[in-house]
């Protein structure tokens, strides 16, 4: 990836729906380099897709939480499996560290993410967990 490249996937993130006309006049390139820079980054797996990020009038009235996980030598699939099956489980990442995972949850009540949040911890092959509650996000580049 070139200096190019890094300020197309800058204007994709901000917005993916952007033409690609748009992006020429932005970045001062001809419409056919930027149409191929595109398809070459999708080609290579560097864009990924393109998706729907939720805006803040959705985003913000849900409570967000990282739950650190700590879980039995070769629970791995299981738990996976489990937490999958958890619609307010939206990401499950592998860690380096004191634990094992790092799952972020959603929910829209206290309640609800404490029926989450106690589910976790329940699941059989789970050593221990903590929840951090998120209150504000000071930065989000969406990445």
């Amino acid at each position: 990836m070139d200096t190019l490249d890094r300020k197309i996937m800058t204007q994709l993130t901000e917005d993916a729906r952007v033409s690609v006309s748009v992006l020429a006049r932005r970045l001062d390139v001809a419409r056919t380099t930027i149409q191929a820079r595109i398809e070459r980054l999708e080609t290579s797996g560097i864009i990924g897709g393109y998706t729907l990020r939720p805006g803040p009038a959705l985003v913000k009235h849900r409570l967000r939480a990282t739950v650190l996980i700590t879980i039995e030598p070769r629970a791995q699939p299981t738990i996976l499996t489990r937490l999958r099956a958890i619609d307010a489980i939206i990401a499950v990442h592998t860690t380096s560290g004191r634990f094992d995972l790092l799952a972020e949850a959603v929910a829209d009540t206290p309640a609800a993410l404490d029926e989450v949040l106690d589910e976790i911890g329940q699941m059989p092959g789970i050593r221990g967990s903590e929840s951090l509650i998120h209150l504000s996000t000071k930065i989000d580049r969406g990445l």
